[in-house]
Parts: structure tokens; sequence; C-alpha cells
């Protein structure tokens, strides 16, 4: 069984729950959605500016803290992975986009950007691939892996895909 990390229990009640749930925007209608459109902010602002293992490394980094945060706020909501908590599609949807730097800052990229996006909300919906799977994990790591393996498979798909499009 993964656990938790403890360092999130300390945190306050508020900051917590409005961490994972990135301030109102899971109280909105469609809050996936607006958490996915969220995390291609945090691209556009900061890991697209980055290396493409300095990305990585931070977004590892981010899904860590997602996983403590969202663990956390779903003890303190009393729901299992409640659709409020969007902090996880914040944290995925810039991995759609890790290997792809070289490609960005064309005339092509905001289609890369539009397929990335539709794609993860697709497989973040449907789970494909066995990645339902691992909602069976408890806490955190259940709320926030199911969203990072569908972005891997995004980055993936999207990564082969503009390759064989544009060499």
């Amino acid at each position: 069984m993964i656990k938790n990390p403890r360092w999130a229990r300390y945190w306050p009640d508020h900051v917590v729950v409005r961490l994972a749930t990135i301030g109102s925007l899971g109280k909105l209608k469609a809050p996936g959605t607006w958490g996915s459109l969220a995390g291609l902010l945090i691209y556009a602002v900061v890991t697209a500016h980055m290396s493409d293992l300095a990305a990585a490394l931070f977004l590892a980094a981010a899904s860590y803290f997602a996983i403590g945060i969202c663990g956390e706020a779903e003890k303190r909501l009393k729901k299992v992975d409640p659709g409020e908590i969007v902090l996880d599609e914040f944290v995925a949807m810039p991995i759609c986009f890790i290997g792809l730097s070289g490609y960005m800052g064309q005339s092509y990229s905001g289609l890369i950007i539009l397929a990335g996006f539709l794609l993860f909300r697709l497989f973040d919906i449907l789970k494909p691939f066995g990645i339902k799977r691992l909602q069976r994990y408890h806490g955190g790591f259940g709320v926030v892996a199911d969203d990072v393996a569908a972005a891997l498979v995004v980055c993936v798909l999207l990564n082969v895909g503009t390759r064989i499009w544009l060499g």
C-alpha cells in the first residue's frame, strides 16, 4: 500500500483545500477541464521555457506535491477522489508536452497544444490502457497517478505523431 506523504497533514484546512481545488476552479462546471486549462497556463508560462529534462524534474516534483495535497484534501473533504480536486489535472497537463520543445514556437505549435489538451481530456475521462486501475490506490497517489499516466500516454502519442507528421 502506498501511503500519503505526511507533510501535508500539518497544513491548515483552507490552504490544503484551496490548493487542491486551485482556488475556485474546482467549483466550476466541468472542473477537470478547467484544471487542465490551468495546466496549459503552467506549461506556457513555466515548463515551455525549460529544457525537457528540467521540465520533467520540475513536473515530477510537482506531482509529488500534488500527491500530498490531494490526499490530504480527500480526507478533509471526506470524499474519495472528488471532482472538485483539480490539482491532479493541473500538474499532469504539462507532462503531455515533454520532448516537444523543438517543435514548439512554430506555426503548428497551437495544433500540438490543442491535440495534447483534447487527448489528455479524452484519456483522463475514459481511462483506457489500464489507467483506471491506478485509481484503486488510496489517497493522493490514486488521485494523481491516473492523470499522470494519461499525460504520459498523450506525451508518447504526441512525440511519435509529431515526428511522423513533421519529420
